[in-house]
């Protein structure tokens, strides 16, 4: 029954084509597949091109402050329906790593300036930098040490593998001269275990960072007896032997105006921290993220003014195009005026299919036009090989030359009558036959005439 249907419904729409455009069989079901082929991509793509409603970051370990934040974001995203997944991590370093490999499963990550370190970036963008990350070196003992050489021959717990803290901790031991092996002792502890060794007396100082240490570490080591914080006096000579550092102040007294720590101005060195995405990041999503980042790391705080960061600083990562084009204008039209969702529905509808539509209106006018010359051309032919035959009957021929004549008409009548011609052209059709029985009467006249 549905075989009879289908073909039925085939049988009226050939029929309609073959009256307005003179399609046979064959290309009406070639107009039909290619019709179907079309709408089956436009559909596909509306598909394949909507934001997916989950999106994974790899973010540091639990309670640093790269965990707070992705904490913070999923808060924001789940807001528009979207969902955060976060990964833990050892830090920076385990994050690059994870977005460089393409059969891990992550979207995003947090990025400290320097880990990199000649790793390959031409797959990944940046979303911009998005906070401070300073570099907290907490040290025991009575004398200040405002120099990391300072630290020489002593017990320096550097962060665990894979985190960015002993990444950058590594390099600037490294130019002071000091180095695994020597007579300094590097000891690999996770942030926690490192502060509470320095507590304890079984190392003199700890390298900290935003990647590996949460505030809570932080603030028991800069309350803790016989514990003091390093100030870079050479600040300014590391942020131009490494152009991604910056150099930091941090005021008397701005931790606990109480106790008066810090009991000086410091100055502190760290990079920025960057959110690194793989370049097929969807753009809505580049969107949400970037406002999301301004809510989180919009305002002031003790290393940074309001409205600083997010920033489209381009150090190891390029800008992606999205972001560049967030930070140039903001969000796009749609996007800032309508729901997340319906914003994502409207956008994909426009880029999907007006298209399509601004392709087949065109389409549709040049179709009609271009077979209408085609049934004239194929009229004008005939009557071309009419009018040839014609002035040829008025020349004095044989017998023989005549029924050569009637051959011909013959043959033109024919390919009259095989022409396919749409309801539109009718009237030529006819009259064209009509002229054919014209000149084929005129013929037989002139061979019954005895003058000829």
């Amino acid at each position: 029954m549905r075989a009879k249907m289908r073909k039925i419904g085939f049988n009226r729409l050939q029929t309609m084509l073959a009256e307005t455009f003179g399609f046979g069989p064959a290309a009406t079901l070639s107009v039909i597949l290619l019709t179907t082929f079309v709408l089956a991509l436009a559909v596909f793509w509306f598909v394949h091109s909507a934001p997916p409603g989950t999106i994974t970051i790899t973010s540091g370990p639990e309670g640093s402050i790269f965990q707070a934040n992705a904490e913070k974001y999923r808060k924001i995203l789940a807001r528009n329906g979207v969902k955060l997944k976060i990964l833990p991590s050892q830090g920076s370093l385990e994050n690059l790593q994870r977005l460089n490999d393409r059969s891990f499963h992550v979207d995003v990550g947090f990025v400290q300036g320097g880990v990199a370190n000649g790793a390959p970036v031409d797959a990944l963008v940046s979303l911009g930098s998005f906070f401070n990350e300073p570099l907290l070196v907490f040290y025991r003992g009575a004398a200040s040490i405002d120099v990391l050489s300072g630290l020489k021959g002593r017990r320096l717990a550097i962060g665990r593998e894979g985190s960015g803290t002993r990444s950058l901790a590594l390099a600037l031991l490294k130019v002071n001269d000091i180095e695994a092996g020597g007579s300094t002792t590097l000891v690999n502890l996770e942030a926690k275990d490192a502060a509470q060794a320095l507590l304890d007396g079984k190392v003199d100082a700890v390298f900290l960072m935003g990647d590996s240490a949460g505030p809570p570490v932080i603030r028991e080591l800069l309350r803790g007896t016989g514990i003091r914080l390093l100030g870079f006096s050479q600040a300014d000579a590391y942020t131009r032997r490494f152009v991604y550092l910056n150099k930091l102040e941090l005021p008397k007294g701005s931790i606990d105006f109480g106790k008066n720590i810090p009991r000086r101005d410091l100055y502190l060195i760290g990079p920025t921290v960057e959110l690194v995405a793989r370049k097929d990041l969807h753009p809505a999503l580049s969107d949400l993220l970037l406002e999301a980042a301004h809510e989180v790391h919009g305002g002031a705080t003790l290393l940074q003014r309001r409205g600083e960061f997010p920033a489209p600083l381009e150090h190891e990562f390029r800008i992606s195009d999205d972001a560049s084009r967030y930070y140039k204008s903001g969000k796009s039209f749609l996007y800032r005026y309508l729901p997340y969702w319906l914003a994502s529905l409207t956008n994909r509808l426009l880029v999907v299919f007006v298209p399509i539509i601004v392709l087949l209106i065109p389409g549709l006018r040049i179709v009609p036009s271009l077979y209408r010359w085609r049934v004239k051309l194929n009229i004008y032919r005939r009557y071309r090989a009419l009018l040839t035959l014609e002035r040829e009957m008025l020349v004095h021929l044989t017998h023989e030359g005549r029924e050569e004549l009637i051959k011909r008409l013959d043959d033109i009548e024919r390919g009259v009558h095989r022409m396919k011609v749409p309801v539109s052209f009718a009237d030529q059709f006819y009259v064209l036959r009509q002229h054919l029985d014209f000149v084929r009467s005129r013929l037989m006249v002139s061979m019954a005439s005895p003058f000829k």
